[in-house]
């Protein structure tokens, strides 16, 4: 029975799509996230998040606000489906979804430059959206709404593919342990640009979600 390592402690219906495959699974979280505190300006109603890590920081104010402003007040611009999806079920509105923050980045400054936005980061969050929200003069502020742990564990045990969901996981991981030459299964385009560094065998999921990795692990094994 192949065996694959995930960065990532999966849900059990993600867990039976490998077991139902008879693919073995190791998993573990590479990263601890911590929510911090901070007040969003009663002016500003534009919310940028580019993970569902901010967006639970900002729920996490919200719930403790005595005052809260009415949630069809903000509006969001977020990465991820999965993201949009638990704003959603939240009860707020989301004016645009993309699935990477570079894209994100370009319909903000095509379609709501005129708007000022406070963008909830972490503290190892990339560049892309401050480079081009600066770049094309769009007022926004930004506030570290979480911070990232790597999580440092070491493995004896070699595995048959290593799944990883951002770069930040890879860089964890790496931390006390090495890659070798399984194959790398990762969530989307930027986690991939971390793992080629490291590697050349990389598979890329179709769609940045947590389901479409384990696809790809599956038709990787047992399509062969």
């Amino acid at each position: 029975m192949k065996t694959v390592l995930s960065t990532k402690i999966l849900s059990l219906p993600q867990k039976e799509l490998l077991l139902n495959s008879e693919i073995g699974l190791v998993e573990y979280d590479a990263l601890y996230i911590t929510l911090l505190d901070f007040t969003i300006p009663s002016t500003i109603n534009h919310i940028i998040v580019t993970s569902k890590n901010g967006a639970k920081a900002f729920l996490k104010v919200q719930n403790r606000t005595e005052r809260k402003p009415s949630k069809t007040s903000f509006k969001f611009y977020c990465v991820g489906e999965k993201t949009k999806q638990f704003l959603e079920d939240s009860g707020y509105t989301v004016v645009e979804m993309a699935l990477s923050a570079s894209k994100l980045g370009n319909s903000i400054i095509s379609k709501y430059k005129t708007n000022r936005f406070i963008f909830i980061s972490g503290n190892l969050r990339r560049d892309e959206i401050p480079e081009v929200l600066s770049k094309n003069n769009v007022q926004y502020s930004e506030i570290q709404g979480y911070e990232t742990t790597l999580k440092k564990r070491k493995f004896n045990a070699t595995f048959d593919g290593y799944l990883f969901f951002s770069p930040s996981g890879i860089k964890s991981y790496l931390r006390a342990n090495t890659i070798l030459e399984s194959p790398l299964f990762c969530i989307g385009k930027t986690t991939a640009e971390e793992a080629k560094k490291h590697s050349k065998n990389i598979v890329v999921a179709n769609k940045p979600t947590v389901e479409n990795v384990l696809v790809q692990v599956i038709k990787h094994f047992k399509g062969k």
